[in-house]
């Protein structure tokens, strides 16, 4: 029995011989390992937006105030420079028009300095200085009067003050003639001169500051682009604070993908690389780009999956995929991205 099974394990395995040597072309070959196969492309899979290549500018005002007018719409295409919304500036405008004249005044004011003053000119400063005197003395003693009556509870402090401030704003009238009045009463001398052409210079850059000031009730638009998103409309308030934006604006001529690159991952990304995006909408459709840019710093992960076991605490990097020319998508469609990283690196979501 012995014998028999032992014959048979022989005959088994010169038959196995036998077998290789044909399949080899006729030589007997030891067994051999099994032929390496090219690995495949490998993929750091992560969670994505897309975003227009400029990123989207959310334009708040410069200066607060009510809004008189939104001139976009929501989808609507804006030129850098487009008045996109007006605040209201009447105030501001009869600045400058106040501001206007005052610089007038100065120059008229500067070429009498340099051409000296007539007679009758000489007599107006003069009577200009007696009124001025006389309006100032006249707010003193009224100022001085409801002083008296304040300590004695007969009048507000709000009305004592407003007539302190009469006899202050009264003096300073009165100060201000009786320069005028040196001016045009004495021949122009070096200092006056400069003294003149320096307030000159004063009034203009008045003028400046509150046109400046003016064309900030204008909201442009920085970039040619799309209304994204239409956040205030006539009658609101608004402020400086970039959490009061008035429009929400994006470049859509070329789009973006900012993606959140897992921290296990990120040594498998480089800028060069090329990869795709896929989203629920548009189903087994694959969009193009390339990873342009990576950041610098790990963040926290901003980009929700549906997935459960998708966990938010998770340190992430974030990276920059240019969509390819004429890709059309909606601003701020999340994505599923997938970056080829050229070897069998295993990635994750």
């Amino acid at each position: 029995m012995n014998r028999k099974l032992i014959l048979l394990m022989l005959f088994v395995a010169a038959a196995a011989t036998i077998a290789r040597a044909v399949l080899s072309g006729g030589r007997l070959q030891p067994s051999a390992a099994p032929a390496k196969t090219a690995p495949n492309v490998g993929l750091v899979v992560a969670g994505g937006r897309v975003e227009p290549v400029s990123e989207e500018l959310s334009i708040a005002a410069e200066i607060g105030g009510r809004l008189r007018a939104v001139l976009v719409k929501e989808g609507g295409r804006v030129r850098a420079g487009q008045i996109i919304a007006e605040i209201e500036n009447d105030e501001y405008r009869a600045r400058v028009t106040a501001a206007e004249a005052q610089l007038q005044e100065k120059k008229a004011l500067l070429r009498r300095v340099i051409n000296g003053a007539r007679a009758q000119e000489r007599l107006q400063a003069q009577s200009a200085v007696a009124e001025a005197q006389a309006l100032m003395e006249s707010e003193r003693a009224q100022a001085d009067r409801r002083q008296v009556l304040f300590e004695k509870g007969a009048v507000s402090r709000e009305e004592a003050e407003r007539s302190t401030q009469a006899y202050k704003a009264a003096q300073a009238r009165y100060e201000a003639a009786m320069e005028h009045h040196r001016l045009v009463d004495e021949d122009a001398r070096e200092e006056d001169r400069a003294k003149a052409e320096a307030d000159v210079n004063l009034a203009a850059g008045q003028l400046g500051e509150t046109l400046a000031r003016l064309r900030k009730t204008f909201v442009r638009s920085p970039i040619n682009g799309v209304v994204l998103r239409k956040h205030r409309n006539r009658g609101e308030m608004v402020d400086e604070s970039a959490e009061s934006p008035i429009v929400t604006l994006g470049d859509l001529s070329r789009l973006r993908v900012r993606a959140e690159v897992d921290e296990s991952d990120i040594a498998a990304i480089a800028t060069g690389q090329k990869a795709y995006i896929t989203a629920e909408a548009y189903g087994s459709k694959r969009f193009t780009g390339t990873l342009t840019r990576v950041a610098s710093a790990l963040g926290k992960k901003r980009i929700v999956s549906d997935d459960p076991a998708d966990r938010e605490d998770r340190k992430v990097l974030e990276a920059f995929i240019d969509l390819a020319p004429g890709t059309s998508l909606p601003s701020g469609l999340r994505v599923d991205v997938f970056i080829e990283t050229g070897d069998s690196f295993r990635g994750r979501r």
